[in-house]
């Protein structure tokens, strides 16, 4: 199957949980003169990312106000009315079902703000010119995120209803696999705790 490059790529951000390791709804916490979600949403968009689709859940209506003041249709808003008691694959299932077409999409947690520019430029040089593919950026020779996903493997997340999630759906796709090593502690950084959160706005947010 050759790739259609003028077929766009998008984004596919998860933020429908409820935050409660951190004691306040992260998505919203501020990150300079941004939020998280905001910052999470930008690294997205200045790699020419088409459209983020964002999965909300938990206080998603106030949530859904503020992305689309802010970014109007280059944000594209899907709800996991379950997001109490289902894991991160429903979400992920949740905002492919809203998703427009495209060649590729990158996945990204609502929580990691401050992934670089040039980990989805890696990513998007280092897919193949036929055929699927499942792209991780790696740090130190660990997978993180975000990978870069081939539209071909939409269809079986949406059916999967095994265990495991998202990581047991990954090793089906260890053949298409590929691995691109970058130097970013930004794949790194997902904001749990107050005191992630605070060390990552001391290291990382702009003044």
């Amino acid at each position: 199957m050759q790739i259609d490059n003028i077929c766009p790529v998008n984004g596919l951000i998860l933020a429908a949980g409820l935050s409660s390791r951190m004691g306040a709804f992260k998505p919203l916490l501020p990150f300079g003169s941004k939020t998280l979600i905001e910052a999470s949403i930008d690294s997205m968009l200045s790699a020419h990312v088409r459209q983020v689709i964002v999965v909300l859940g938990f206080r998603g209506p106030e949530l859904e106000a503020v992305l689309k003041k802010r970014y109007g249709s280059e944000v594209i808003c899907a709800w996991n009315l379950q997001y109490g008691s289902t894991d991160m694959l429903e979400s992920v299932k949740c905002g492919l079902r809203a998703m427009p077409e495209c060649q590729s999409f990158f996945l990204l947690p609502g929580d990691m703000p401050v992934v670089s520019r040039s980990t989805f430029s890696h990513l998007l040089n280092a897919r193949p010119k036929q055929g699927s593919f499942l792209l991780f950026p790696t740090l130190e020779g660990h997978p993180k995120h975000p990978p870069l996903i081939h539209k071909s493997l939409i269809p079986h997340i949406l059916e999967y209803q095994g265990e495991g999630g998202l990581r047991r759906i990954w090793t089906q796709y260890e053949a298409i696999s590929r691995y691109v090593p970058v130097d970013d502690p930004g794949v790194w950084i997902d904001l749990d705790t107050r005191s992630e959160y605070e060390s990552c706005v001391s290291r990382f947010a702009p003044v």
